[in-house]
């Protein structure tokens, strides 16, 4: 276009028989000599010492429009506080914008863009979503950095399905949209959503980068499914790319967290062969797979291993140290590693103090636990609180544990969902089941997106006060306003339904279950056949076995002794120890409350 144009200027002066003129001479002026260059630091300083909030906003519009010029993020957090006081004094975000009009500030698309922008890093989310809708209101149709934007505040507000909604409607998303979508999903722990979200990105063309891989990997390794882990690894393999630590990493904490700690410890090797140095991070997950597996043998080579490469313990290591020698009741050697961390002037934190609670609160040596921690400084914080909260619960002493909830309140502590769980268990444990109820729904008022475990406790709560119809309607109530409620709170419903002489609708909701969802675990079919056993009804205990056999659910000590039970009351003594035979053989181990049963059985019918 430009080289157009010169021909039709040298061409016009020709014909004009005009003087030659230098085309140098119609060149317009450089930009900066009629006006001096934008920065970042000319901007923040002005906005900085404007006397006017809108002054200042409208300065910084008028930037923001300059050609070649482009707002850093510390200029957006420079002029977050005069926005949040703009918005403050006029409430709506239409008021601000008619506001900016009087100024003579012309209103554009990237007016309302840099102003959406602005709320997003304040993490002014409703305002945010006011400037989306006034935008579209006057006709602007955005583009996909808006969309990105408003995308991940639907997910950081909490509304997932309705961002999941736009997400599906956009037109144009790139890969920042799918990057957004896949960490939620992730955090979400829906892995089948993150699996079928990669396969998109791979079918789009994508290039998936380390990030994307790490986080994938660490939501399969977090949900338990090593077999996708190792498929999205032999894709990684596949296209050339090498494994950074961070991959290493997760792939030996799936590992051990899947009860593979041997082939854990060869990948370590393998690791350390590829040239890649592992962390404390990666020792420290290796070391917990081996606590959990109780190779506690071999837990001492990979820590003289880690001091060999010159990498030390921190206090997440110690701590899982300290828990594992304390369930395994090696207190000596616990004692020596808090006395070594001391030594090392590592400062215990709240999960030391979680970790010697767990213990001595189960061996109800309450006293022992403030003897041994005193004149150790712990900071007043929310795992400080719930680790005594919860251990006072489980120690049988739930006044203590609700006096320190209250404690806990007036230090302003914010409690999250295992505070409320402790708080509600407390107050069932004492019989205060009315009151439990009304600090539910005062829960519920102040945050209707709890975990899951809260609804449990107090349906939980409510079922061992034999409060069974007040359980079963506060579970329909929550089923009915669609609350994340998991299979423990199902459970939990079907056996209030059970004790409460209502087995048909227990029956009935554990068909719902099968069908709709949450899947029944082995609780949820105790609870069934334990009904069952009550009713002596053979064929329908039957029926259930095959069914569960079918699901590849496999029976516990409970579900043996109901059916146990059952054949010995029809009269089939016969049976029930064929039975236990094969279980002691194959499965479980000793029954010796059952065989006495059995024998005493058989006692009687020689005698008789």
């Amino acid at each position: 276009m430009l080289v157009r144009w010169r021909k039709l200027l040298h061409s016009s002066s020709s014909r004009n028989n005009s003087p030659s003129i230098s085309f140098r001479n119609l060149r317009p002026a450089p930009r900066h000599c009629c006006q001096p260059r934008l920065y970042p630091e000319i901007v923040d300083s002005t906005v900085s010492n404007c006397p006017s909030d809108a002054l200042a906003l409208s300065f910084f519009l008028w930037a923001a429009r300059q050609p070649d010029y482009f707002h850093a993020a510390a200029s957006f957090d420079r002029i977050v506080p005069a926005v949040l006081r703009i918005t403050l004094r006029f409430g709506l975000v239409s008021r601000i914008v008619r506001h900016l009009e009087t100024f003579g500030c012309p209103i554009r698309a990237q007016t309302f863009l840099v102003l959406l922008r602005v709320y997003w890093r304040a993490k002014k989310y409703r305002f945010a979503l006011e400037v989306f809708d006034e935008m579209c209101r006057r006709n602007y149709k955005p583009g996909t950095f808006v969309t990105n934007i408003i995308l991940d505040i639907q997910f950081r507000s909490g509304r997932f399905g309705e961002a999941m909604t736009i997400f599906g409607e956009a037109k144009s998303p790139n890969f920042i949209t799918f990057n957004i979508v896949l960490r939620n999903l992730c955090e979400s722990g829906d892995w089948i959503g993150v699996r079928d979200l990669l396969r998109e990105m791979v079918w789009r063309g994508f290039f998936l980068n380390e990030g994307t891989f790490s986080v994938a990997m660490n939501c399969f390794c977090k949900a338990g499914r090593h077999s996708e882990l190792l498929q999205l690894l032999a894709f990684m393999v596949v296209l050339g790319r090498q494994l950074s630590l961070t991959i290493w990493t997760i792939l030996i904490d799936s590992l051990c967290r899947t009860g593979r700690v041997e082939m854990a410890c060869e990948n370590l090797r393998n690791m350390a062969e590829t040239g890649c140095s592992p962390t404390v991070v990666t020792y420290t997950s290796l070391i917990r797979g081996l606590c959990e597996a109780q190779m506690l043998s071999e837990v001492v080579d990979i820590l003289n291993i880690m001091c060999s490469n010159d990498c030390h313990p921190d206090i997440v290591l110690y701590n899982i140290l300290i828990f594992y020698l304390l369930k395994s009741r090696r207190y000596d050697v616990a004692i020596n590693i808090l006395i070594l961390l001391l030594q090392r002037k590592m400062e215990p934190d709240s999960y030391t103090l979680s970790s010697l609670a767990f213990v001595f609160f189960s061996l109800r040596k309450i006293s022992l636990l403030f003897e041994f921690t005193a004149g150790l400084k712990f900071k007043d914080d929310l795992v400080l609180y719930n680790s005594l909260i919860t251990g006072f619960c489980k120690a049988g002493l739930p006044s203590e544990a609700l006096r320190l909830y209250n404690l806990m309140i007036i230090e302003g502590v914010i409690p999250d969902s295992f505070s409320y769980v402790g708080l509600l268990s407390s107050l069932c444990k004492l019989g205060r089941t009315e009151h439990a109820v009304h600090a539910y729904y005062e829960i519920l008022r102040s945050n209707s997106n709890v975990d899951p475990y809260v609804h449990s406790a107090i349906l939980d709560g409510l079922v061992k006060n034999r409060k069974y119809h007040s359980a079963i309607k506060l579970f329909r109530e929550v089923v009915s306003k669609k609350f994340c409620i998991d299979v423990v709170s199902y459970t939990i419903a079907v056996h209030a339904l059970s004790k409460g002489g209502r087995f048909e609708e227990a029956c009935d909701l554990f068909e719902h279950m099968k069908h709709f969802g949450p899947v029944p675990n082995i609780c949820t079919y105790n609870v069934i056949i334990c009904g069952l056993q009550k009713r002596r009804d053979l064929d329908g205990t039957k029926k259930l076995l095959k069914e569960m056999i079918v699901t590849g659910i496999n029976m516990d000590h409970i579900s043996v002794n109901a059916i146990v039970h059952l054949l010995i009351k029809l009269g089939r003594s016969d049976s029930a120890l064929f039975m236990l035979k094969k279980i002691h053989d194959y499965f479980m181990g000793s029954m010796n409350a059952n065989y006495s049963e059995l024998f005493s059985r058989f006692d009687h019918t020689f005698v008789s």
